[in-house]
């Protein structure tokens, strides 16, 4: 039974947009009689037979339509399920499943959720999914390329040709489907699109789970499947007990450069399990947060510039090791954020950019599609389908990876038409403005998701500008994140620190003002990767004066930064004082800490400071209220001194817990300072940046301080104190 011609030249030439509706096995009726036809095309085959998987007798030699490799047969018994047994003309022979002999994988209501936006799990169904269908296992492959002429999977299975599997369109959805029986995990693969223009190219899935390691740039199968968590106590207690609501202090680091082997070779997932796990547990810190781990195809992007937005990177290992990782994390009471970037992806030929041939993923316009400063592309927020790939994605690391919270870059990139924008560089929104009404949507959208699936999941906004509700509820008109970094106070606060002491009292402000605004938002305090790089030296190395006095203004701007309202973050290094900038081309420079006791000191610092703020309701209580927070004096700007309490509520009402900080940001020592007190009683000093086992001058209160009824800084009580040079001590009440 021969095939039309005009329907065999489609199949030839890679044309046809429905293939199964030619090859496989159909029913015909000849004369009233039924028929089974099965055809075939393999250009690799020099004979292809069938046989029926429960009557192996029942077999069949396919007849050659065409020297190409086209293969049909016409039979009057009914087959049922049967196998293709293929022998190439070096007489090897192989069997499969016939590809073209199972029904779509994805439903009507998947198609149509996917097109409204609304499908939060299509990472399910979309991209590279293990299956088993009728006993068969084997691949599912779908994708989305609307404007393309024909799609199909190509790899390893397949030598890479595009003829052996195309693929079907389903319906007007322009999503295309195959199920190729017989793959498994690591086989590699792309698909391959061929335009209406006949141009020909193969990209890397958008939804695959897994990549080659760079340079290579195929994705590669993985069953995400099969991994058992062990964190149902963290999940549970995460439920119960809000990080907004007690501490968070969050240990930012890049998984390429936080320690490299000695060849200077990436360490691996299963290895940073083992230190670093271990490391952020004993220095005191309550959450990782992971610089971008999708994978990406440039090491010095440190992953902002995304190809893989479903596959942690290959570089440090397979998903399941990456699932090890986060699930240690949460056995040993650490949580784990991840930096998430949907404002813009590469022009990478593989990746996203002109994905069908079309401006698929991004604006066709480049005053809507392009960042100029970045040279990369800008998401179409306004496109249900791009929309939808964005927000299941989010969806996806809370629900695949168990991941507490996503940090997402660039908010500010997503909310303003013009953003790194000259005049003529951007187009209006349909008022005028220059807000991005369809980001705006998008990340409304996807919050109010994440809170009703994730309630307790944590949504960072790293958001530059004084775009209002940035923490407000998306039912309030917000934009819905639980947290914005505070990079004003971070702009505010570098600067003041970088200053010479001399000059300090003439920028008091830039130590203050933030309290203006501190709980206008949900803020999040954060010397972040941002801040080392490019020129900007690292933290110790913004430091003015000596070496004794870098070390000692950066105790004591951390201890600063820890008692000012807020979540806080910390980049790696941070903790060492690492004089070097930060590279993601090698390892934090671990021997400081080693060789030198300044370093090593400074290390214990930062563990013992953590520490305290665990154990001090004080410190996070109520960063979000303004009863949590008072000034003793800020006032003092002749002698850069500043002053306030911390206060928490004590369990069963017993009163409040009250933290006073005493902050001296000149390198005069005073031994008889007055301070204002918040409240009478006796007071004792639980910390001091400037003792000794941390490298200071030792200038530290030793007894117990007992208030005195002498009015100071507004206050009726108040008590004399040492107060260190360039120092902060805290005290509290007994």
């Amino acid at each position: 039974m021969t095939t039309s011609m005009n329907e065999l030249s489609q199949i030839l030439r890679g044309d046809h947009d429905n293939p199964h509706h030619v090859l496989g096995k159909h029913t015909i009726v000849i004369d009233n009689a039924e028929f089974t036809v099965i055809r075939v095309f393999n250009p690799a085959a020099k004979l292809v037979e069938v046989v029926d998987t429960k009557r192996t007798a029942l077999r069949y030699k396919l007849t050659p339509e065409h020297q190409d490799g086209f293969y049909s047969v016409c039979f009057p018994e009914k087959m049922g399920n049967y196998k293709i047994i293929f022998t190439n003309r070096d007489g090897q022979t192989w069997e499969t499943r016939d590809p073209y002999s199972f029904a779509p994988t994805l439903s009507d209501l998947d198609l149509h959720l996917f097109a409204n936006g609304t499908h939060y799990e299509v990472f399910n169904k979309m991209g590279a999914t293990a299956r088993t269908i009728g006993g068969v296992k084997g691949v599912a492959f779908a994708v989305w390329a609307p404007n393309a002429k024909r799609v199909s999977v190509v790899g390893n299975f397949n030598g890479w040709d595009g003829l052996r599997h195309p693929m079907r369109r389903l319906n007007d959805t322009g999503v295309w489907e195959i199920f190729v029986p017989g793959l498994q995990n690591f086989d590699t693969y792309k698909f391959e699109i061929k335009t209406y223009a006949n141009s020909v190219f193969q990209k890397a899935d958008p939804y695959a789970s897994f990549a080659e390691l760079r340079p290579g740039t195929a994705s590669v199968v993985y069953d995400l499947g099969g991994y058992k968590w062990g964190d149902t106590k963290w999940r549970t207690s995460r439920k119960k007990n809000s990080p907004l609501n007690g501490p968070m202090n969050v240990y930012e680091l890049h998984a390429g450069s936080w320690k490299r082997n000695k060849n200077n070779a990436f360490v691996t997932w299963p290895e940073l399990t083992d230190e670093l796990v271990p490391y952020v547990k004993g220095m005191g810190y309550t959450h990782i947060e992971l610089m971008p781990v999708m994978e990406h195809p440039f090491d010095g992007s440190w992953g902002y510039q995304v190809t893989g937005f479903y596959a942690p990177t290959s570089r440090f290992g397979n998903p399941h090791e990456f699932m090890a990782f986060v699930d240690t994390c949460h056995q040993n009471g650490i949580g784990v954020l991840l930096d998430w970037v949907p404002a813009h992806f590469p022009k990478d030929a593989f990746g996203l950019a002109t994905f069908d041939g079309t401006c698929l993923y991004e604006h066709a316009d480049p005053r809507q599609g392009e960042h100029p400063d970045w040279g990369t592309l800008i998401f179409n927020y306004g496109r249900n389908e791009v929309k939808n790939f964005l927000i299941a994605n989010a969806l996806f690391w809370l629900d695949k990876y168990h991941i507490d919270g996503l940090r997402v870059d660039a908010v500010a990139s997503m909310l303003y038409l013009d953003y790194g924008k000259d005049s003529g560089q951007w187009v209006p929104n349909q008022h005028g403005g220059r807000e991005n009404d369809a980001a705006i949507e998008c990340i409304k959208h996807m919050n109010s998701i994440i809170a009703e699936r994730y309630p307790h999941a944590l949504m960072i906004a790293e958001e530059s500008t004084a775009w209002p509700g940035v923490t407000r509820p998306v039912k309030d008109d917000g934009l819905g994140f639980a947290l914005k970094w505070n990079m004003g106070w971070m702009n505010d606060f570098l600067s003041y620190m970088s200053l010479d002491s001399v000059y300090r009292k003439h920028h008091h402000h830039n130590l203050t003002f933030s309290m203006v605004y501190a709980y206008s938002e949900k803020y999040m305090l954060t010397l972040s990767h941002d801040e080392v790089v490019h020129g900007k030296k690292s933290l110790v190395d913004k430091m003015p004066g000596d070496t004794w006095q870098k070390f000692a203004n950066l105790r004591a701007a951390y201890a600063f930064m820890m008692g000012h309202p807020g979540k806080k973050l910390l980049f790696m290094g941070g903790e060492i004082a690492q004089f070097s900038e930060w590279s993601e081309k090698q390892s934090i420079e671990w021997f400081m800490a080693e060789r030198y006791e300044l370093h090593r000191q400074m290390q214990m610092y930062v563990k013992d400071l953590n520490n305290l703020y665990l154990c001090e309701p004080a410190f996070w209580q109520k960063d979000f209220a303004e009863g949590g927070f008072e000034w003793i004096s800020s006032l003092d700007h002749e002698r850069s001194i500043l002053s306030f309490c911390r206060v928490a509520d004590m369990p069963r009402n017993k009163g409040t817990e009250l933290l006073v900080f005493a902050c001296n940001f000149t390198p005069i020592t005073h031994l008889d300072y007055r301070v204002g007190l918040p409240a009478a009683g006796e007071y004792v000093e639980v910390f001091n940046s400037d003792a000794t086992i941390y490298g200071g001058s030792g200038v530290v209160n030793h007894k117990t301080l007992v208030s005195e009824e002498v009015l100071c800084d507004g206050r009726e009580y108040s008590v004399p104190i040492k107060l260190p040079p360039l120092g902060v001590l805290v005290l509290k009440r007994v």
